[in-house]
């Protein structure tokens, strides 16, 4: 049990308890920015203390079992939602291609980033998602072949996608905030 006393407390538990109060402070503006330094100070007590008025009943600035495990609950809810969207893989392998008239499952994510895409660069086209390389897909690769320096070829490889999904994360992603 941690327990404010006029002896500061000092150690990684206190220290684990500020990590949390400090995460959860993103997510609620009234819980101080604690920086974890192990001292049970003033700063801690008043987030403890701010916590059990909002969260955890009653207000004692005493962390207990109890008030530890509903710090602990609600932290790991605040990481969950501070954390982002987890990453996708969207690309099989490095020597995957996906030639012109082809039919490809990968294509879809593809041309669905390519008509995100069409609203913010110029020269890419609007093309239907089938999930074949047909002619306007081709041309939107051929785009990125030509914004690349590479030869166009308008076949789907891992280089024609790294670069469709760095623009796709600059301009549609983070276009967005």
């Amino acid at each position: 049990m941690i327990v404010p006393q006029e002896i500061r407390l000092i150690g990684q538990p206190v220290r684990s308890l500020q990590t949390m109060l400090r995460e959860l402070s993103f997510l609620y503006a009234f819980l101080p920015r604690l920086t974890p330094d192990g001292i049970f100070g003033e700063r801690t007590l008043e987030a403890v203390m701010l916590f059990q008025r909002e969260f955890f009943p009653p207000v004692n600035g005493r962390v207990d079992q109890a008030t530890w495990d509903a710090i602990a609950a609600l932290y790991l809810q605040a990481r969950a939602r501070l954390a982002g969207p987890l990453p996708c893989r969207g690309y099989p392998d490095g020597g995957y291609t996906v030639q012109p008239d082809q039919d490809s499952v990968h294509l879809y994510l593809v041309q669905s980033m390519f008509r995100a895409l069409s609203n913010r660069l110029d020269g890419l086209e609007a093309a239907p998602v089938t999930g074949q390389n047909d002619a306007a897909t081709q041309h939107n690769i051929r785009w990125v072949q030509r914004l690349d320096g590479r030869p166009e070829t308008g076949v789907l490889d891992q280089d024609s996608w790294n670069t469709v999904s760095r623009l796709y994360t600059l301009f549609v992603t983070y276009g967005q905030t």
